[in-house]
């Protein structure tokens, strides 16, 4: 049995740990689960949560094994697990679950908050984490689940659930005023599902695409924006109207120039991604026409407990979910899931997808 490891100062550096199930297993406490991670999906989003791993707390979900340096960590993953053995009362062996997971085989569980439909994962070091990702679904408390649908789900519901947010937030912020709101990395996938709901939205400002000019045709065909600028163009922006940046990126090249063309017109910069992890350092001229005073980090997780608190739980998942569902539709007719099987193999894809070689219109699926 093996863990996926990531050096947290480089996150190019990796390692497979092996570990012994049958320890784990033996010294499985009262109140504990041990499941067994059966698939997992890895997009430039986990590559934001080791960019984010110290400022956010990502490292400290799933502390790594035979780790006495500190300096590795696991980069948490979503996907489904099945119970190989259990000491809770109601969550039986063989009952699978949706949720958040190192990318490892196997993860020791202390389910708390049990309904027939979910509950939350009440280990100690996770207590003080945001909540969002203590969350489980249990499959067979789902009426209208469909396996057919594991992978999409495992690959999008995370992305597309901060497109929610994003999209909800600039909605109730009625769009800062802005007449054009322009998207950073427009090929990727929460970008995507944050721009097809606003397409959705009568009233909503123009949808402008950032992205590289490998990536033009691919988001043109999406049909959900209505300009697309390549980075080597960005003199096309139009920078007399006022606007609102979203960055999924963190790219401090391409924000230093357009907030530099946009002046007084850049009303606020929200920064989600950084999957441009490398170029997170200042030393690159055009960074410094930052608007920093400006610029904010979106965390999802923040506007989901305030929704929850403004519509309750349920309100809150019915709405959330129609969008997820809507965004994973449109998916159908791009989206192109490849399988890897196995931490080695997945070790290989991983070397290429930390260095931004990733393919927008395809999703990674380990099955492990």
């Amino acid at each position: 049995m093996s863990e996926f490891q990531t050096f947290k100062k480089d996150l190019t550096k990796t390692r497979l740990v092996e570990t012994d199930e049958d320890a784990v297993r033996n010294g499985l406490g009262n109140g504990q689960i041990l499941v067994r991670v059966e698939r997992f999906a890895f997009t430039a989003n986990n590559v934001t949560y080791g960019a984010a791993g110290d400022t956010i707390g990502y490292w400290k979900f799933f502390p790594a094994a035979n780790n006495e340096s500190g300096d590795w960590g696991c980069l948490p993953v979503w996907g489904f697990a099945e119970v190989i053995e259990s000491n809770v009362d109601g969550l039986e062996i063989g009952e699978r679950l949706y949720g958040y997971y190192p990318p490892s085989d196997f993860l020791v569980m202390s389910p708390t908050k049990i309904s027939p439909q979910r509950f939350v994962d009440g280990a100690l070091h996770r207590a003080e984490l945001p909540a969002v990702y203590n969350n489980y679904q249990r499959i067979s408390g789902e009426t209208d689940y469909d396996s057919a649908m594991d992978n999409l789900r495992s690959l999008l519901f995370p992305l597309h659930v901060t497109s929610f947010c994003l999209c909800d937030a600039l909605q109730e912020a009625e769009y800062h005023g802005a007449s054009q709101i322009i998207i950073v990395s427009a090929s990727s996938k929460t970008a995507i599902g944050l721009a097809q709901g606003l397409a959705k939205e009568e009233g909503a400002p123009k949808i402008v695409g950032l992205t590289s000019r490998s990536n033009v045709d691919f988001v043109d065909s999406l049909g959900c924006y209505d300009q697309i600028i390549c980075y080597d163009e960005l003199s096309e922006l139009d920078a007399s109207m006022a606007s609102v940046m979203v960055d999924m990126a963190g790219n401090r090249a391409v924000l230093g120039a357009v907030h530099g063309a946009l002046g007084d017109n850049m009303l606020n910069c929200i920064s989600v991604g950084m999957t441009h992890w490398g170029t997170l350092s200042d030393n690159d001229p055009q960074s410094v026409q930052m608007i920093r005073e400006r610029t904010s980090f979106f965390f999802a997780p923040a506007h989901i407990q305030k929704r929850m608190a403004d519509w309750g739980i349920e309100g809150y998942n019915a709405r959330a979910n129609a969008f997820m569902s809507a965004r994973i539709q449109e998916s159908l007719s791009w989206m192109q899931v490849e399988e890897i099987f196995g931490m080695e193999a997945f070790s290989g894809i991983y070397d290429q997808m930390v260095v931004g070689n990733i393919n927008p219109n395809e999703g990674i699926v380990v099955v492990a």
